[in-house]
């Protein structure tokens, strides 16, 4: 008998039939999120509310168990318990679309012949009946020979039924010990319940024989299914050469001989099983009417999905979103600055003077508070892609960029990688297992960096803030957010350019097609929508507190040590603004800080100066500035880039701790106002909206992340695709940045 303590229930379907709702429903959204063992696909696991013996793993949406991509070789892997040794699920919950039946059975069809205790959950029962269908759940259940229960898992209706349901067929499983799920393997007639084409029927039966003889266990549906599977499919047929040889060679022996008949053996299995599933399908989901008049979704399409609106009003909505980030969040993040600053205080004011004070403060507190600042404006565009991923209009944005993406040289199934990429390259990165074709894989993977993450958005809002005026175009758009709706703009234009570059001299061929189904317009469900916020608020805590408090105590330790010899005479405590005429090599700082690193050192602002200078991040920083002097950047910037190769948004904390920005005080100022008053020696500003741009396109295409690095070496099994990607992107950053320095400056624009 199976071990009670741990009962595994897998969570099969297609992509977009509302699985993952369903698992956050049953679990809590209490999930434990790893790989599985040996290879980089995501694995979600969470235990059933109530019942803490079962374990629900969420799998990755799969259209066919005759896998094409790595997520669909996943999905077989766990079914078939041939995941790295870990045994197959006790029980399958089969989720399929209500509104797109026929669609969604095929996969079900292919879970049962599996042989594993099942039960089929016909999820989105509202959005079908708002679409004038009606189901036979008991009807469809007598088709299948397993339990189907209906429900809503956006509305929670039939969720307990579904739980029940589970939970007695874990029951019944384990009291027979899991010998019968209690299906038929054959139909009324003794026969299959979907035959095969004359041609291929016979290679498939006497393959079938040779597996179900080496696999006792095995039922017949699972034998006949696995066997055409290993005749039609090349992953698939390759795990026999070492598990079974002899069944390996007559599989091979099968394809030749099918081969030379040109037997159609890789349409063989849809074309039987849709051959049934059409009827089955057409018998339990009836339309009112003849189904021929336009729905809603039908009518909105034909807008938001037009060859010239609806590019037009992606861009709009694009418009709106990043100005509400500028207009809406500014409030919140005076707030967390005004908190930051009082935090700050409070500590100088408590705890005596010396380098531990100035470490908590300088190094953690101001270190971590500048990047917290930005988190409203992060919520705000997790907030607004939460929406139009949750009404539906998210796959349109991918049925539009299609269209540009497939005369580009793009495979239009690398749409949903390169949209991810807009939260973080890194799921964009992984998401591109997805691509059936592994040369679409690879070029997708070189080019997702390139989309705008929200890890560039503080460095972005910080020069938009210090650089471009808050006015309104006629009063109406705004500046701000039309430089933000530019930003993104860029990267994703990049993209395309990047890509037909690639395909035309790295990866030659035509893309792949990309078929996918737009699911219908539906209300928001703010409780998810909320929820993913959350999310993502935790995970920019979880980061700050495992990536920026270390490095901003180790840029703190930089900038602090070691110790400049300042002589700047008596009356040091002065907070007269520092003459700009100092010493040609004197290097720049703003002349109206006070505050300045370092551990109990002379807090003037010609010792902040100096102790800068002569810090080792300072060294850095000058080490670089010939290679960044073109771009127009000095030796502050470049030092700011090279710690945003940690993570992006620590750039942010660099220039604050560069600029001294970390004393707290009626007379501090803040990071924007650091930058538009720092001067060279002879008066001119650093910071000008000439090298403000120059510097965000820099940042748009530079591929500043040692994280995407990785997972992209993890992805690729290979340091040579990371090493080509860094290399492109930096070169198109450097080159990018030139132009708009030197051009600019040509114009008189500097």
């Amino acid at each position: 008998m199976r071990d009670p303590a741990r009962r595994r229930v897998a969570f099969a379907g297609n992509p977009n039939v509302g699985k993952t709702t369903l698992f956050n429903t049953l679990t809590g959204a209490r999930a434990r999120v790893g790989n599985y063992p040996g290879v980089t696909v995501e694995r979600r696991a969470g235990v059933l509310r109530g019942h803490p013996t079962v374990e629900i793993v969420d799998l990755p949406g799969a259209y066919s168990l005759a896998p094409r991509s790595a997520d669909e070789r996943i999905a077989h892997d766990v079914l078939t318990g041939r995941m790295n040794g870990e045994p197959a699920p006790d029980a399958v919950v089969c989720v399929l679309d209500a509104a797109n039946l026929e669609r969604n059975l095929y996969l079900a069809a292919q879970v049962l012949d599996l042989g594993l205790p099942t039960v089929v959950a016909l999820n989105q029962i509202d959005a079908a009946a708002a679409a004038g269908i009606t189901l036979d759940a008991p009807g469809l259940a007598a088709d299948l020979g397993v339990p189907v229960v209906a429900l809503s898992a956006r509305t929670g209706e039939g969720v307990a039924d579904l739980t029940a349901a589970v939970l007695a067929l874990l029951d019944a499983d384990e009291t027979t010990d899991g010998a019968s799920d209690g299906r038929a393997d054959s139909g009324p007639d003794g026969r299959p319940d979907w035959p095969l084409l004359p041609l291929v029927e016979p290679e498939v039966a006497g393959l079938a024989a040779a597996m179900a003889a080496a696999r006792p266990a095995w039922p017949l549906r699972r034998a006949r299914a696995e066997a055409l599977w290993a005749l039609s499919n090349d992953l698939l047929l390759a795990p026999w050469a070492t598990s079974d040889p002899g069944v390996h060679a007559a599989a091979a022996e099968g394809r030749a001989r099918l081969d030379a008949l040109r037997a159609p053996i890789r349409q063989a299995e849809m074309i039987a099983r849709y051959g049934v599933l059409s009827g089955v399908a057409a018998r339990r989901a009836t339309r009112a009417g003849d189904g021929a008049e336009a729905t809603a979704s039908d009518r909105i399409d034909a807008v938001v999905t037009h060859r010239v609106w609806g590019p037009l009003i992606f861009v709009a909505l694009l418009g709106i979103v990043f100005q509400a980030v500028f207009t809406w969040a500014a409030p919140f993040q005076d707030g967390l600055e005004a908190l930051v600053g009082a935090l700050g205080a409070g500590v100088r004011g408590v705890v005596p003077a010396g380098w531990l004070t100035d470490l908590a403060v300088d190094g953690v507190i101001t270190g971590v508070g500048n990047v917290l600042v930005f988190l409203p404006q992060i919520l705000l565009l997790f907030f607004f892609l939460g929406l139009m991923e949750d009404t539906g209009y998210m796959a349109r944005t991918a049925f539009i960029m299609d269209r540009v993406m497939r005369r580009l040289g793009l495979s239009g199934a690398s749409v949903v990688p390169l949209l991810s990429s807009y939260a973080c390259a890194i799921p964009g990165i992984m998401a591109a297992r997805t691509l059936p074709n592994e040369r679409d894989r690879l070029l997708t993977i070189l080019v997702a960096p390139l989309m705008s993450c929200s890890a560039r958005l503080p460095v972005y809002t910080l020069f938009i803030a210090a650089f471009v005026p808050s006015i309104r175009l006629g009063g109406v758009v705004g500046l701000q957010g039309l430089a933000m709706l530019s930003l993104y703009l860029l990267g994703t234009v990049m993209v395309f350019v990047a890509g037909w570059v690639l395909r035309r001299i790295v990866f030659k061929g035509e893309a792949s097609p990309f078929v996918m189904e737009l699911p219908p317009y539906r209300a928001p469900e703010w409780r998810m929508v909320v929820r993913r916020m959350t999310e993502r608020a935790r995970m920019f805590f979880v980061r700050a507190g495992k990536i920026i408090v270390g490095l901003s105590i180790a840029l703190w330790f930089l900038a602090a040590y070691p110790k400049a010899d300042v002589d700047v005479g008596a009356g040091s405590t002065t907070t007269a603004p520092v003459a700009t005429e100092a010493a040609p090599d004197a290097g720049h700082m703003p002349t109206d800080l006070q505050a300045s690193p370092g551990a109990g050192a002379d807090r003037t602002p010609r010792a902040a100066q100096r102790q800068i200078e002569q810090s080792y991040i300072g060294q850095i920083g000058r080490a670089i500035e010939p290679v960044m002097r073109p771009l127009g950047f000095d030796w502050k910037i470049s030092a700011g880039l090279v710690t945003a190769f940690a993570a992006r948004e620590v750039m942010v904390t660099a220039l604050a701790t560069l600029y001294g920005v970390a004393d707290t005080g009626e007379d501090t100022v803040s990071l924007t106002e650091a930058l538009r008053a720092d001067r060279y020696p002879d008066g001119r500003p650093v910071y000008t909206p000439l090298v403000a741009a120059s510097l965000l396109v820099f940042f748009v295409f530079a591929l500043q992340c040692m994280s995407t690095l990785a997972i992209a070496r993890r992805e690729t099994n290979s340091w040579k695709w990371p090493a080509v990607m860094w290399t492109y992107m930096f070169v198109l950053a450097w080159v990018s940045a030139f132009v708009v320095s030197q051009g600019g400056g040509l114009l008189g624009w500097g």
